[in-house]
């Protein structure tokens, strides 16, 4: 799944109260880990992150101490004793089978040793594949048979959405969408590779002036750098954005990236989204108009400004046109 399909699929979990344990597998760097913390937040839960690669049998299950002539354990301090949360075990087959074994419990009855978790809390827990070139540990099946499992997969589109959420550089967008095969690439032999967190690192990097190749990679940033002096060429989206139809939808291909993803960008109020809609519908080859629409209409209603956008599309014939066909290529074939 998508990690917007991901993301309501543990709202979902969150709202309906379902305890299972959930074990999340997908690539490093695409964003497992803020996915589930975004999922706290916005469901008012706390989280408790442990890397049980980190820790050893001891720490989880507790020490032993005596009483009454018989051992008891300690339980950690680090586990949760109230309220409502997400008990998420980051990077679990990093740990090695022994520590694995004892999180088994916890996972299966929501206990280890003394320890017993709160009812408030879910216990989830997140992955790489070897296929991934990660230094992991085969899951025992026993482990795996208590989890439900879940497998993200990357999305340029997702990772659009979420820099234009994040205020990215409209450039650094444009050329993930230009080169689709640089959004997650790792490389062999590279300390950087490009993956969306590196390059949500390389923005941080750009915005401050400094070489991104130490998020990115030498091969990537110089890509970068390229694209840069070719789509100096963009037109002025300023004006497009302020509705000056003089301006010619560009022809060459990054240039044609750089245009459409820079007037998402700009798109933040309904008048200035219709003004860039009007301009595309009659400049732009239709499947450029559609790759706008694509990332503007999420953003819009993030915004709350959907509503008037949809309302003027459908006043203009030329944009209830295009928008009638836009739908109908969304929801496919019947």
């Amino acid at each position: 799944m998508k990690p917007s399909e991901l993301s309501l699929y543990l709202s979902k979990i969150i709202n309906q109260n379902i305890k299972l344990s959930v074990m999340i597998w997908g690539a490093p760097g695409i964003g497992k880990s803020s996915i589930v913390t975004e999922a706290c937040q916005s469901n008012g839960l706390d989280i408790i992150d442990l890397r049980l690669s980190q820790l050893a049998p001891t720490d989880l299950r507790g020490l032993p101490v005596p009483k009454d002539k018989h051992s008891s354990w300690l339980p950690p301090e680090f586990l949760p004793t109230e309220g409502k949360g997400i008990l998420f075990l980051d990077e679990i087959n990093m740990a090695p089978p022994a520590m694995q074994g004892i999180a088994q419990q916890l996972i299966l009855d929501r206990r280890v040793g003394s320890y017993i978790l709160p009812d408030g809390w879910f216990v989830w827990a997140a992955g790489n594949r070897k296929e991934h070139k990660s230094a992991v540990y085969d899951m025992p099946s026993p482990l795996a048979n208590r989890f439900i499992h879940l497998n993200v997969e990357l999305s340029s589109e997702d990772f659009r959405q979420f820099a234009y959420t994040k205020n990215f550089h409209e450039n650094i967008i444009a050329f993930v969408a230009f080169r689709e095969d640089l959004l997650h690439k790792i490389m062999d032999g590279e300390s950087a590779w490009p993956s969306p967190r590196s390059w949500e690192m390389a923005n941080i990097l750009k915005s401050s002036e400094l070489d991104i190749a130490p998020a990115v990679g030498t091969g990537p940033a110089s890509e970068f750098y390229a694209f840069l002096d070719i789509i100096e060429k963009t037109p002025d989206l300023d004006k497009v954005a302020q509705g000056n139809f003089s301006i010619e939808f560009p022809i060459e291909p990054s240039l044609r990236y750089a245009t459409v993803m820079g007037l998402v960008g700009r798109s933040k109020k309904s008048e200035t989204a219709i003004k860039c809609f009007n301009w595309l519908v009659d400049k732009a080859p239709a499947e450029w108009v559609q790759l706008f629409a694509t990332d503007l209409f999420p953003q819009l209603r993030r915004l709350g400004e959907l509503e008037p956008v949809h309302k003027a599309l459908m006043e203009e014939p030329k944009l209830k046109a295009f928008l009638n066909d836009f739908i109908q290529l969304m929801n496919g074939p019947e």
